[in-house]
């Protein structure tokens, strides 16, 4: 991520009221209920159809071809979940809530206000090293500046954190779900009893039909395998966002049309697209409007982008896979002065 000190004289401020203003004319801010009755009832079925399937599998290896469909119906509960927390579903916050905890701790196994905490500080600051909780600094690395005291097993790590990207993301469920055990053993942390009974539910509920339909080797090879999958899908709908995208100065910062606009990327594609990756394909709209529903944010691009384009401000659209290529580009870019700093080593050594 490359640091914007100062504001080019080509892209003004201000604007965002003028936009909000249009968008909540066009109605494209108003809850969708319905829709979202149907997409949970949808997911639901899914679900269901996954488990009826390894009741009829019983103690079959093929019942593991069923890990990467669970996987896929966890992500779109994630889905769920994330726009039930922005309120997307319902502006009531007990609704909204309630959801979230089905989606997220029920069905999912993750803490619902553990996240919410965690994306809401993601959507003021994004891409700000100081107070994005997604770019912190871990086991990757997402600004040279912070790879500068990195050695050891952490300097390898962020060398080849590129290369490395993906098969990391088979860890991420793992992380979540360790991630949200962690906040909910804190004190302080909101409606922990009730987030605490939802946990234990899921995974006793888990277990018991991993127990119920597997062999115990069988059986950990089918978590093994739908919680992998479950990181990598999740992992790659949320890349393409942000990632490699420019660390504002202070001034465009503090802008709320430009703080959004330029750090963020949208992904091209059509319905498939918005389908695959949960209406997060569309991560410029999403970000300057995170309550609006969804279905809405296609309705809003070309609002959006006329906006920008008349402004002079960068509006970012590629490909998914260009999307991809630029992340991972990043990710080797901020590596790359610890691997030359390898060879210089490696070079004194042999001389």
């Amino acid at each position: 991520m490359s640091v914007v000190d100062s504001p080019s004289p080509r892209v003004p401020t201000g604007g965002y009221a003028e936009l909000a203003a249009e968008i909540r004319g066009l109605g494209l801010l108003r809850p969708r209920p319905i829709y979202y009755a149907g997409l949970l009832a949808t997911i639901l079925i899914g679900g269901v159809a996954t488990i009826g399937a390894m009741l009829l599998l019983r103690d079959s290896w093929w019942a593991i071809l069923l890990a990467p469909v669970l996987a896929i119906v966890s992500t779109h509960l994630g889905f769920f979940g994330h726009d039930a927390g922005h309120h997307q579903i319902s502006r009531r916050r007990g609704t909204s809530r309630a959801l979230g905890l089905l989606a997220g701790n029920l069905l999912n196994g993750l803490s619902n206000s553990w996240w919410i905490d965690k994306h809401n500080a993601h959507h003021a600051h994004p891409n700000d090293l100081d107070s994005d909780p997604d770019v912190h600094a871990g086991i990757l690395i997402f600004d040279s500046g912070q790879a500068d005291e990195r050695t050891g097993g952490e300097g390898w790590l962020t060398r080849n954190q590129a290369w490395l990207f993906f098969p990391l993301l088979t860890l991420e469920a793992l992380n979540l779900h360790v991630s949200s055990v962690r906040a909910l053993l804190r004190p302080g942390s909101r409606h922990r009893t009730v987030e605490w009974v939802l946990l234990v539910i899921h995974l006793v509920a888990y277990v018991a039909l991993l127990a119920w339909t597997l062999t115990w080797p069988q059986a950990l090879v089918f978590a093994a395998v739908h919680q992998a999958a479950f990181g990598v899908y999740l992992g790659c709908s949320f890349a393409p966002g942000h990632k490699g995208m420019p660390i504002l100065g202070p001034e465009q910062a503090a802008d709320p049309l430009l703080r959004q606009v330029l750090t963020s990327r949208n992904v091209r594609g059509g319905p498939f697209v918005d389908v695959v990756l949960g209406g997060l394909n569309y991560q410029i709209e999403h970000h300057l409007f995170p309550s609006m529903p969804r279905p809405n944010l296609r309705h809003a691009q070309p609002v959006v982008r006329q906006f920008c384009q008349k402004r002079s401000v960068t509006y970012t659209e590629t490909r998914a896979r260009t999307s991809y290529a630029l992340a991972l580009r990043h990710l080797s870019a901020v590596g790359s002065g610890l691997r030359e700093t390898r060879r210089r080593s490696r070079d004194k050594t042999r001389a």
